[in-house]
């Protein structure tokens, strides 16, 4: 079994600060790093830390190969990572010493996805594996489409949130995974409640207080918490969980034992700073767990 995701891939800015800026206000930065990101591959990276075989589709500028480099130092296969004229994508991350953030997003090489060879990708799927995607790219309707018609589960990430976005691929999806800002937009946005979105599954993070998974098939739900830490960094957090969860699923793990293994993950990546190359290894949580 494998994980294939159609995801973005950024170079990340992180500037730390003693507070996140009002309008208008100019601050000195304590600090700066350069680091990979992108919600696509912040998942990539977290369901490859976690042991899963994964194989990333997205593009990145052709400047800038140490991206490739670093993404397969990580255990992602890169195969399907195209090399394009559009500049790769990047973001502005700003830290605050309580560990919140603020984003800013160029999405450049991440919207110049290929139909054909997202296709061609796919198809080297089996119906036992999993296709990640998220908002960060184009083409994601048309891959998951293609996906769940080969018969393999399909999680989404509804983020960044997007109404028309949601609305396109609920048709399409295994699983649908929002925060409970992303969720509580969906629900008024549609007018319904979460147990009649239109998607088999629907998974909603509640940061530090863990995750609920509920069935919109059998009506079963299951919620999971989170062990306090001490945040620095809540970047990637999101990422870190559903890149465990898909791993955890695709290991053949129960949902609710994903859904464990997926919170450890997360709290312990909220502890350092960075975003996918912060991502804990599945050695490392299996210490933190065990702590």
């Amino acid at each position: 079994m494998a994980i294939f995701n159609l995801g973005s891939v950024n170079i990340d800015h992180f500037y730390t600060l003693p507070h996140l800026p009002a309008p208008g206000e100019t601050l000195s930065a304590t600090g700066h790093t350069l680091g990979l990101g992108g919600k696509g591959m912040n998942q990539s990276v977290a369901a490859a830390k976690a042991g899963a075989s994964v194989f990333h589709i997205g593009a990145i500028g052709k400047r800038d190969a140490w991206v490739r480099d670093k993404v397969q130092s990580y255990g992602v296969d890169c195969k399907f990572l195209r090399m394009v004229e559009q500049d790769t994508g990047h973001a502005v991350i700003y830290v605050d010493a309580e560990g919140e953030n603020t984003i800013v997003l160029e999405s450049g090489a991440n919207m110049q996805q290929d139909s054909e060879f997202v296709v061609n990708a796919i198809d080297q799927a089996a119906a036992s594996d999993t296709l990640l995607i998220q908002n960060e790219t184009n083409l994601q309707a048309f891959a998951a489409t293609f996906a769940i018609v080969k018969g393999m589960r399909v999680i989404y990430s509804a983020a960044p949130f997007s109404i028309k976005a949601v609305t396109d691929l609920v048709p399409d999806v295994s699983m649908l995974v929002m925060n409970s800002v992303e969720a509580a937009q969906l629900c008024s946005e549609m007018g319904v409640t979460l147990d009649k979105i239109p998607a088999p599954q629907v998974m909603v993070t509640l940061g530090a207080k863990g995750a609920m998974w509920r069935s919109n098939e059998t009506g079963e739900v299951i919620e999971v918490s989170s062990p306090a830490v001490h945040p620095v960094d809540t970047t990637a957090a999101g990422d870190t969980y559903i890149g465990y969860v898909a791993a955890g699923l695709d290991l053949g793990m129960p949902i609710k034992a994903a859904m464990e293994w997926a919170v450890q993950a997360a709290a312990l990546k909220v502890t350092r700073h960075g975003t996918a190359d912060a991502i804990p290894t599945a050695d490392e949580v299996k210490s933190f767990r065990a702590a």
